[in-house]
């Protein structure tokens, strides 16, 4: 506890917390009295008293409804100062292959090792945890917890950020929450080392609660989605959702909005949906006085980034032109070539470090006629 009371991490953490926020009142109220609220967030972080809880509720319906908790001011100065200092423990407990909540890693990151996969494996098996963040288990989480942090100090604060909020007795993290984010992430930690040690299944890929396993063929896919699902329900009280896709590479894969075949990556239809509604309410807001030139294009900018990896540029000039945004220069040059050579440039081995520590085996699976095209063994990208 004392190094997250540390005075100095308490205000770096103000400074990650109040980026882009200065303008906030409740920032500009906790900065006017800076040193006398660090001082007091540190005396009750000692004493173990820091207040937690008491979110502001709102709904958010892009990409799908859910429920945004916003912590005041104040408790994101604390969630950055615990993260700081505990955010290592967790990284270390991760796979090369969990792309959440990760520095150096990311979408975008996810995105190209799973076009890696998908370009050497014949089936794919992607699986989403049903209402994810409401069904985490209070009392599994800080055991998992327990299990990487000695301080009983830093352990109590854990237990109090979690049970401040809940959807049904002893269940449920609030979105939005920075603490949320990684404790999310590493919630599935025990389901990536299952998947990979036990199962022998390195052709895998998290993002969050969304993963995908590559395989050979269909039956041998089957078999691992049969005993995720159980080992899912007993060791972390979860569920996927009905019937995980389970299909052919060939025929493409929604993958955090985009669309991946072995060749190509597209836009996802809900992404080209939410990317021209978008753009129209942008270019509304600019032609209505409400955006300036220059706010316009940070906002472009920003969205023009989850595009360009894809091979969008038809659908993104016939958006701009459309819609009149292109007519005042806001279309990037040329940004996607350097995109995809960033996407060509990431791994598709796992390191040796990170390998299972016992040497995998190759099982015949009933419902398998054979070795995939690609002719690599299962877990060996061709």
């Amino acid at each position: 506890m004392a190094g997250i009371a540390e005075p100095e991490n308490l205000r770096e953490a103000f400074l990650k917390a109040a980026r882009g926020k200065r303008g906030k009142a409740d920032c500009r109220a906790f900065q006017e009295r800076l040193d006398e609220n660090l001082t007091r967030l540190r005396a009750e972080l000692l004493a173990g008293s820091v207040r937690v809880g008491d979110y502001h509720l709102f709904q958010i319906f892009d990409p799908k409804e859910r429920t945004i908790c916003a912590a005041d001011f104040r408790q994101r100065v604390l969630h950055h100062a615990v993260m700081a200092v505990c955010e290592p423990a967790l990284e270390q407990a991760a796979v090369f292959d969990s792309y959440a909540c990760r520095k150096g890693k990311g979408r975008l990151a996810a995105v190209g090792r799973a076009s890696g996969y998908a370009r050497r494996y014949d089936w794919f098996l992607k699986m989403d945890v049903r209402k994810y963040f409401a069904s985490i288990d209070h009392r599994v989480l800080e055991r998992l917890l327990a299990g990487r942090y000695k301080d009983t100090a830093v352990l109590a604060l854990f237990g109090k950020i979690i049970r401040s909020y809940e959807t049904a007795p002893g269940r449920g993290l609030p979105i939005g929450n920075l603490t949320s984010q990684h404790f999310a992430n590493y919630y599935l930690s025990p389901l990536d080392r299952f998947i990979k040690e036990q199962l022998g299944r390195s052709a895998y890929v998290r993002y969050m609660d969304d993963s995908v396993v590559w395989g050979r063929c269909r039956g041998e896919l089957k078999a691992v989605r049969d005993r995720v699902r159980q080992f899912l329900a007993v060791e972390l009280k979860l569920e996927l959702k009905a019937e995980p896709p389970l299909n052919r590479t060939a025929l493409g894969m929604d993958f955090l909005g985009y669309r991946l075949f072995p060749r190509v990556m597209r836009l996802a239809r809900r992404s080209k949906l939410r990317f021209a509604r978008k753009f129209r309410g942008y270019e509304r807001a600019f032609v209505e006085g409400v955006w300036s030139e220059a706010e316009l294009q940070r906002r472009t900018t920003a969205l023009l980034a989850f595009v360009l990896p894809a091979e969008s540029e038809g659908f993104r000039r016939h958006v701009l032109e459309r819609f009149g945004v292109a007519a005042i220069g806001l279309e990037p040059r040329d940004p996607r070539r350097q995109l995809e050579q960033q996407r060509e440039q990431l791994p598709v081995s796992e390191p040796q470090q990170q390998q299972p520590v016992q040497p995998q085996q190759q099982h015949w699976v009933p419902g398998c006629s054979g070795p995939s095209s690609t002719g690599a063994p299962e877990g060996v990208p061709g």
